[in-house]
């Protein structure tokens, strides 16, 4: 009976969570390079360096930071939607959640020798990895990002004939 009643609960949860990861995937590696372009400027190439020499539990404080620093960002974005400005809070909500994961993107670049030294960390990442591919993999196979990814092709060679023939 419980089973049941938890079976649809369980299938959006794993939807919002491929749809959070999803965007996770989509921007880690452009908004890291991103995030490594400007860590080319002089104060934060020294910098850089610095977070590179961490020992592993201050690399792991340091990967932690940014998503503590956007914690008032969001109850700001809440309230921002609670006074009826739900397009503001959308907003910084999204803005937030592309910032941070340039961040953590590039700081994970940056401290994952440190980090994967911890055990428990390495054992930790590991398992996500797996979980996340699984996820991605049921993504993938739904009808929905099949008839996505056609869409997207059909679009894309529309685009090339077009400016072929102009």
């Amino acid at each position: 009976m419980l089973k049941s009643l938890l079976a649809p609960l369980r299938g959006m949860v794993r939807l919002v969570l491929a749809l959070v990861i999803l965007f996770e995937e989509w921007g880690w590696e452009p908004l890291q390079r991103a995030m490594a372009a400007i860590g080319r400027l002089p104060v934060l190439r020294q910098l850089e360096a610095v977070v590179r020499r961490l020992p592993p539990y201050a690399a792991l404080v340091v990967f932690f930071l940014p998503g503590l620093m956007l914690l008032p960002i969001k109850l700001l974005a809440l309230w921002l939607i609670g006074i009826g400005r739900p397009g503001l809070g959308l907003c910084v909500i999204v803005l937030a959640k592309v910032i941070g994961t340039a961040v953590v993107a590039r700081i994970f670049a940056l401290t994952q020798p440190a980090l994967m030294s911890l055990p428990w960390f390495a054992r930790l990442y590991g398992r996500w990895t797996v979980w996340k591919e699984g996820l991605l993999v049921w993504v993938r196979a739904s009808a929905v990002w099949r008839s996505a990814r056609a869409i997207k092709l059909r679009i894309r060679r529309a685009l090339r004939r077009g400016t072929r023939s102009a």
